[in-house]
């Protein structure tokens, strides 16, 4: 073996983006949540979610108010960076530039009971990614112990985002095949960005207190030289 010159490639289905967003950045959009949630004119967005919060609400962001001016450049940096980043590990070149664009912003104020079905996100073009970030976790919800266990009713995943990607059964391992669902344990300040198509859902919890998101989709145009925005697609 010493001799022999080999590679192990892993062959991706997805690619995420994490990111820690800075302190003073959550504390500014929980200061934001918290007036928008006690705002008399505050829109439900539940029309247009699959999340089943009923001891919670989900709320329309009108994300080109001054107060999430910084929030949407760093929001839009980080999908021009996982455009160019699945470009140069999926060693893609797109006929044309992509420059993102944000859709729609939406909170979620999940309670107990509350939870989130398997679905995945539209956008108006083809080429779409999403995001969400957690502002506030339970702190049941962030303690779950390293090792993972779902035995013996742990309620390990308990309030955990779950993104599956493919068939993923208990005797992949023995078959050399990898995993095609990810388990995330929620932390106030993460931020992940994942493409449109990739189905996600969220576990209930028990017990007292908010877990609060922040999440939206941003369109991805084509951009012509001269300029000119097109959509690749139709969605």
């Amino acid at each position: 073996m010493e001799k022999l010159d080999y590679r192990f490639e892993p062959l991706p289905s997805a690619y995420m983006l994490d990111a820690d967003v800075p302190e003073e950045m959550v504390r500014h959009l929980n200061g934001y949540l918290d007036r928008l949630r006690e705002d008399d004119n505050k829109q439900s967005n539940a029309d247009t979610l699959v999340g089943q919060i009923s001891h919670g609400e989900q709320l329309r962001i009108n994300h080109k108010c001054k107060e999430l001016k910084e929030f949407n450049l760093m929001i839009l940096g980080l999908g021009r960076e996982y455009i160019k980043r699945f470009s140069q590990f999926s060693d893609v070149t797109f006929g044309s530039a992509r420059e993102p664009e944000m859709c729609e912003v939406w909170s979620v104020h999940s309670y107990a009971g509350d939870y989130n079905p398997i679905h995945d996100h539209g956008t108006q073009t083809l080429m779409g990614i999403s995001f969400t970030m957690w502002t506030k976790v339970p702190d049941q919800i962030t303690e779950t112990p390293l090792d993972y266990k779902m035995y013996n009713a742990s309620r390990h995943c308990d309030g955990n985002l779950i993104f599956r990607y493919g068939e993923t059964c208990s005797i992949d391992p023995e078959r050399l095949k990898p995993s095609h669902q990810v388990n995330v344990i929620p932390s106030v300040g993460k931020l992940l960005m994942f493409p449109s198509w990739l189905n996600h859902m969220v576990y209930p919890f028990e017990g007292e207190g908010e877990r609060r998101t922040i999440a939206g989709n941003l369109n991805v145009w084509a951009v012509s030289p001269n300029g000119q925005k097109f959509a690749s697609g139709a969605h």
